[in-house]
């Protein structure tokens, strides 16, 4: 992966772990009552937002685009260590617990990204927020099918890889929104 992607890739990631320290903080993990398909909905109520403010070209909420997407970013992790701790039926789970498995879930899907932009030579950066926008939607509506087919797919990939897949369109939209900004 090119240094410059890399590079913006974990100042996204670093302010979404941020927010997620000092929710955790102040909520605990109150995210853990969530099923997966209730965090489905959650980002699917975000990517949502996000393609109605785009299309409307104005928003009567104050959370801007930006946040959604950091929203989304962190959901999309949420969802990755709630497959993970599927068997562990703790309600609370201490941050300095959780940010291994955060850490470990953005490592593996930064890989994903570094062998996918190796192959895909960062067409990322040629798209719109708009079409990443819609692409993460699209994926969220893959989820909801395979979560209602009770995890089973015949030739697709599941929903740990999609959720990867949303996290990153999300990272590569906060990165191009901060360029949009300087």
């Amino acid at each position: 992966m090119e240094m410059q992607t890399a590079s913006e890739y974990n100042e996204v990631i670093g302010l979404c772990k941020e927010l997620f320290k000092k929710k955790t903080q102040d909520y605990g993990t109150a995210w853990r009552i969530l099923r997966l398909p209730s965090l489905t909905d959650q980002l699917f109520i975000k990517a949502q937002r996000i393609r109605s403010i785009q299309e409307k070209g104005t928003q009567k909420v104050t959370d801007s685009i930006k946040d959604e997407f950091v929203g989304i970013i962190n959901y999309c992790l949420i969802a990755l260590i709630q497959l993970e701790l599927r068997e562990d039926k703790r309600m609370e789970i201490d941050f300095k617990e959780l940010e291994p498995l955060y850490d470990k879930w953005v490592r593996a899907t930064q890989e994903l990204l570094a062998n996918k932009n190796h192959d895909y030579d960062e067409a990322w950066r040629n798209m719109r927020v708009a079409s990443m926008t819609d692409i993460i939607l699209m994926k969220l509506l893959r989820v909801k099918q395979i979560e209602d087919h009770q995890g089973k797919t015949l030739v697709s990939e599941g929903v740990a890889a999609n959720y990867q897949d949303m996290l990153n369109y999300a990272v590569f939209c906060m990165i191009k929104l901060n360029q949009n900004d300087r």
